[in-house]
């Protein structure tokens, strides 16, 4: 297995934007940055000033070193571990930008590497826009003192593993409706009935990857005309709303 280290850090990011015309792909920020919260009801403001960039490289080479030993040693549970890491990787801020996106590839990762496949089914990172509010107060929480090495950790840490555990719990909801074998009607309207408010056809798809977007596409159609589901808006806009 390779180790986490600061060159597989700059790989991972020179991939994510290659294909994009990207100067700074795949090298550590050149100048400095600040980590700013853009809440859902618009409101933006800096939460956290990160590390100047000349204190980038060896700052993220103390991080996976740390890493590193403590997996390779045993001497912590790994679900404890990793939102520590990523914490210490959101405050470096290594990047001029791309840092969360990198955070949440690396999140699925270094759970892959633990054993932890969740991610193969169910986007993490989905599940922290859809509550990005939770991300940004828990961020704040953890990162007052970091850089005198007193901040209180605990409050990422939560939120990471509830954030976890809602795509586990999502996964088992999945897998029950696979296991029943249910028709594709019949799999789309259970699915529906747990959803609240607005939904579009790819939610429904990325509850059911078992069936095909033509069944899932058939299935709404056939819950609109009866009456279960409303319809709205048009193309990429297209929405439904349960009515019973």
């Amino acid at each position: 297995m390779i180790p986490i280290s600061r060159n597989y850090i700059l790989q991972l990011h020179k991939i994510l934007y290659s294909y994009m015309n990207n100067p700074m792909a795949g090298k550590t920020k050149n100048v400095q940055n600040y980590i700013s919260a853009t809440y859902p009801d618009g409101q933006a403001k800096t939460i956290f000033t990160p590390l100047a960039p000349y204190e980038t490289p060896e700052a993220l080479d103390r991080i996976c070193e740390e890493y590193n030993h403590v997996i390779g040693n045993m001497e912590v549970e790994p679900l404890l571990v990793i939102p520590v890491f990523i914490h210490d990787f959101l405050c470096i801020h290594p990047f001029n930008d791309g840092n969360g996106r990198l955070s949440r590839l690396l999140t699925t990762l270094l759970l892959y590497r633990n054993g932890f496949y969740v991610g193969k089914y169910i986007s993490l990172e989905a599940k922290i826009a859809m509550n990005k509010d939770l991300y940004y107060d828990a961020l704040a929480l953890a990162q007052v003192g970091w850089q005198e090495d007193e901040a209180d950790v605990v409050p990422f840490i939560k939120y990471l593993l509830g954030t976890i555990l809602a795509a586990y719990n999502d996964f088992e909801d999945r897998y029950a409706l696979v296991e029943t074998k249910l028709s594709a009607l019949e799999t789309v309207r259970r699915v529906t009935m747990n959803k609240i408010g607005r939904f579009t056809k790819q939610d429904i798809r990325e509850l059911c990857p078992s069936l095909s977007i033509s069944s899932i596409e058939g299935a709404l159609r056939k819950l609109v005309a009866s009456g279960e589901l409303e319809r709205g808006g048009s193309g990429r806009s297209t929405y439904y709303v349960r009515l019973n």
